[in-house]
């Protein structure tokens, strides 16, 4: 595994922070398992964990209005370190009127241990929520989520739910891997709690 501080890294005519390696789940199709980076990037395996202050720094190095999104997406769960993925937006916001996605696991409720969707408003313009499959049994198979006793599924569509309040576009996620009846399945599933559904292209990494 090498390490490295690559604090954001550019995939096509988006940005992408990386603000922690940590991470409740271990899902089977990670890009994580499959090497140190991803898209053509420098390590993301952190050597620590880093402060407001150095992410700050690594974004004065980029022309951020050059930027179609930004994106809060690396090898980690950006929600695990929800104060400093707020302090950071804050900083993108007062500099540049790029958009702000975040990649989420959706499971930010527990990772926090409080109902977090509130503090959402305004810290970004798309929350992008891993579904990866369209029922309990199947997203914990997949996902493989480290909360002992709790459905991180109903956990994960219930923030989802409540964050859309705040958040003006909210979307689940599928990868196009799992075939085109449980995709049709998640777009159901999307549908009935009122946000869409975005299937994504599996490339491994």
């Amino acid at each position: 595994m090498k390490k490295s501080m690559t604090l954001s890294y550019e995939v096509g005519d988006g940005l992408y922070l990386n603000i922690t390696n940590k991470c409740p789940c271990n899902c089977t199709f990670c890009i994580r398992n499959n090497g140190d980076g991803a898209y053509g990037s420098d390590p993301l395996w952190l050597e620590h964990q880093p402060s407001f202050e150095e992410i700050a720094a690594d974004l004065e190095k980029r022309d951020l209005d050059s930027y179609k999104e930004i994106i809060f997406c690396g090898y980690g769960e950006p929600t695990c370190e929800l104060e400093l993925l707020k302090q950071v937006s804050a900083y993108i916001r007062s500099v540049t009127k790029t958009p702000i996605r975040i990649n989420s696991n959706g499971l930010s409720d527990l990772i926090n241990k409080r109902d977090t969707a509130a503090e959402f408003k305004g810290v970004c313009d798309v929350m992008s929520i891993s579904l990866n499959a369209s029922n309990s049994a199947a997203y914990h198979a997949v996902t493989r989520p480290s909360f002992k006793g709790v459905d991180s599924f109903a956990a994960m569509l219930d923030f989802a739910k409540r964050v859309k309040q705040y958040v003006p576009d909210v979307m689940l996620t599928v990868v196009d891997i799992i075939g085109e009846e449980e995709i049709e399945r998640s777009r159901k599933l999307a549908e009935s709690i009122g946000v869409r559904l975005r299937v994504r292209e599996y490339i491994p990494e």
